[in-house]
């Protein structure tokens, strides 16, 4: 028995087990609960299969539902791949017969890995990139939230008081706060400038003045009472509290994340390169596994993060570039936004920008141009080891 490659599909609260021999052969396939001794037989039947040869694992998910398979499979030192869920429902079309079941997206899994040479492996990760993937993920989470009950109570505040809503930019504190105590016109122009603005400033909101005189203008505006307005006020009211609350989770999460981000061995390096902090430069880590061992050169890395165009090309037609269809869309944000904070803060970035402007390029053509040129500026500071200078170090003729 030569080399075994074993496909898994992964579910919730089972796995499906499949393992090929070189010639595509089935020699197992068995559906597997999520707990450890099961995972552990499975393990043990297919690594008793390959009497002593190699074995190669491949899995369409590299963490959640399969997180203690992996552990178990890294903890035996097995090689493992990864095969994106789009490659395997693609990659099925091939194969005859038209059913979907988990033995059959198992055999796909598993013959892929079998006939392929461009999979990823998935590497285990240090704790720090660990915990820098799951806190970066749950701030991504809160902050889709906030995204949604802001955009709730701006469609609330509307219904109500159109006036109100246009004057306040409710993803500031100071309007939120005043929104947790007066919604209505009516109640606005009781309280008065004055009072309004004692009632901003015993809450430690910047500005109260300027705050309580917008709102006041606002309320002058209306003196019309819309149906349901009490209870549209009360749901205002709730609606801004959640804001508020989702506001101190995040501050909450961006403290932790500093603070691990801080403890990794690259984080003086990335955070050097102007317009990366501890956010961007801890979903560069998480997204890249701790370090750049998985890429052979910039420009892989580069399409790896949907910055590189791809050539689309047929027949006559030739020298066409279109975007990516197919990349990892949080590491293009952090080179995107980083890219577009250092034209403001870097005067390298600036020049460059500049020039691609005055060939003519559009500003987002412009600012992915510079994503990609800062791929090549990350990689060379990494692979070097030192941090990121305006005018880079001059290098000694030998």
């Amino acid at each position: 028995m030569s080399r075994i490659w074993a496909g898994i599909d992964s579910g919730k609260g089972h796995h499906h087990g499949l393992a090929l021999d070189v010639g595509g052969r089935t020699l197992l396939s068995r559906r597997v609960a999520n707990d450890e001794p099961d995972l552990l037989k499975l393990i043990g039947d297919v690594l008793d299969l390959a009497d002593g040869h190699p074995v190669t694992w491949a899995i369409d998910m590299t963490g959640g539902e399969p997180a203690l398979l992996l552990a178990l499979l890294v903890a035996h030192g097995q090689e493992i791949l990864y095969i994106p869920g789009r490659l395997v429902n693609r990659a099925s079309d091939g194969y005859r017969g038209e059913g979907k079941t988990d033995a059959r997206d198992a055999y796909v899994i598993a013959d892929q890995a079998r006939m392929r040479r461009d999979l990823r492996p998935i590497c285990p990760g240090d704790e720090a990139v660990v915990d820098l993937k799951l806190l970066t993920g749950r701030r991504a989470d809160l902050v889709e939230d906030r995204t949604r009950v802001v955009n709730r109570l701006r469609g609330t505040l509307l219904s109500m008081f159109p006036a109100l809503e246009r004057a306040l930019d409710v993803t500031y504190v100071g309007p939120l706060k005043l929104l947790t105590g007066y919604q209505t016109p009516a109640a606005i122009r009781r309280a008065g400038t004055a009072r309004l603005t004692k009632w901003l400033a015993n809450r430690k909101v910047k500005n109260a003045k300027s705050l309580a005189e917008a709102a006041v203008e606002a309320a002058e505006r209306q003196h019309t009472a819309v149906p349901g307005e009490k209870t549209i006020a009360e749901l205002v009211r709730t609606l801004a509290g959640e804001v508020m609350a989702l506001n101190e989770q995040i501050a909450g999460i961006d403290k932790l994340i500093e603070d691990r981000f801080r403890e990794h061995e690259l984080a003086v390096i990335v955070q050097s390169v102007p317009g990366i902090g501890t956010v961007l430069g801890a979903e560069f880590l998480a997204a890249v596994g701790g370090n750049l061992d998985g890429f052979a050169s910039p420009d892989a890395l580069a399409a790896f993060a949907g910055v590189a165009p791809a050539p689309k090309d047929s027949g006559k037609v030739s020298g066409n570039l279109h975007r990516p269809s197919q990349y990892h869309r949080r590491l293009q944000c952090v080179f995107y936004t980083s890219a577009l904070v250092s034209i403001r803060c870097d005067s390298n970035s600036r020049t460059f920008y500049d020039r691609k402007r005055a060939e003519g390029k559009r500003h987002v053509q412009a600012v992915l141009a510079l994503a990609r040129r800062r791929v090549n500026v990350l990689w060379a500071l990494i692979r070097d080891g030192r941090c990121y200078q305006v005018t880079p170090p001059v290098t000694a003729a030998a």
